[in-house]
């Protein structure tokens, strides 16, 4: 049996319950495709009904812990030094077109730092979560990073740009550099699920730029867990307010930022 410390106890358990929410109105939204509106608003109202659910869960076990939310912003708590990053759903597109591709992430700061997350899957029932220094899990089950060394055997994960946000011009030259050396790309739309599973070995790498924390603030810490190195795609370090996130196994890492950096980038 695996050991979940009090904090990551609470945070499974408001992911749960805010999971039950998203699920009765997932199955809303597939049946509201027909309209020809769309069901954009209701989809918005799932989104605050999950984040009310999980700040109330959250403030239960940790009322003087503040808050950085997509949804609310930052709220401050008691605490000066502690506060949870939480995205309700991340994947919001995807749940509006009916696809089943999208997480609740929930990460703890402390002191600047990512001390613990979860993100987890409602569809499939898969709960990632990590503790720094006590490994990363996918429900019961160690995770490691994918072990392969090669570009060429390596399937990539990416963020495209899209209607009014992001730069084509670099993404275009990126995803070009990596079409060349890798085995394929995927773009499922929801960055943290992105990042679990680079943890779990499923992607050997993930990059996207102009990310949130909310979106990667539980992701990074799996990878990190899960022994992959995270920065920024030039290979910095990286920090919340980056403005490009790149992960990877400690042998593939150097090999994506070599191939950014020649991609024209930089």
């Amino acid at each position: 049996m695996v050991y979940r410390s009090p904090r990551i106890t609470v945070m499974i358990r408001a992911a749960e319950k805010a999971a039950r929410s998203l699920k009765r109105d997932f199955g809303e939204v597939e049946n509201l495709q027909v309209s020809k509106k769309g069901p954009a608003d209701f989809v918005s109202t799932a989104d605050l009904k999950a984040e009310k659910i999980l700040k109330e869960e959250l403030k239960k076990a940790r009322p003087e812990f503040g808050f950085l939310t997509e949804e609310a912003g930052e709220e401050k708590g008691e605490s000066k030094d502690e506060r949870w990053i939480i995205d309700p759903l991340d994947g919001t597109t995807n749940f509006l077109h009916g696809l089943p591709h999208f997480a609740i992430s929930i990460a703890l700061e402390v002191r600047d730092e990512i001390v613990a997350a979860v993100v987890y899957d409602p569809i499939k029932d898969e709960m990632y979560t990590a503790e720094k220094g006590n490994g990363a899990y996918l429900n019961d089950r160690r995770l490691r990073v994918s072990g392969r060394v090669s570009l060429d055997s390596t399937i990539i994960a990416t963020g495209t740009p899209f209607l009014g946000r992001g730069d084509r011009g670099p993404f275009l030259r990126e995803i070009n550099a990596v079409m060349a050396q890798t085995a394929g790309i995927r773009r499922w739309g929801a960055a943290a699920l992105d990042l679990a599973y680079v943890a779990a070995g499923r992607y050997d790498a993930f990059w996207e730029r102009d990310l949130s924390a909310w979106d990667v603030a539980a992701g990074l810490l799996l990878v990190k867990e899960a022994g992959g190195s995270v920065t920024e795609i030039d290979g910095r370090a990286f920090k919340l307010k980056s403005q490009s996130i790149l992960c990877a196994n400690i042998d593939l890492h150097p090999k994506m930022v070599k191939l950014f950096k020649e991609s024209g980038k930089y």
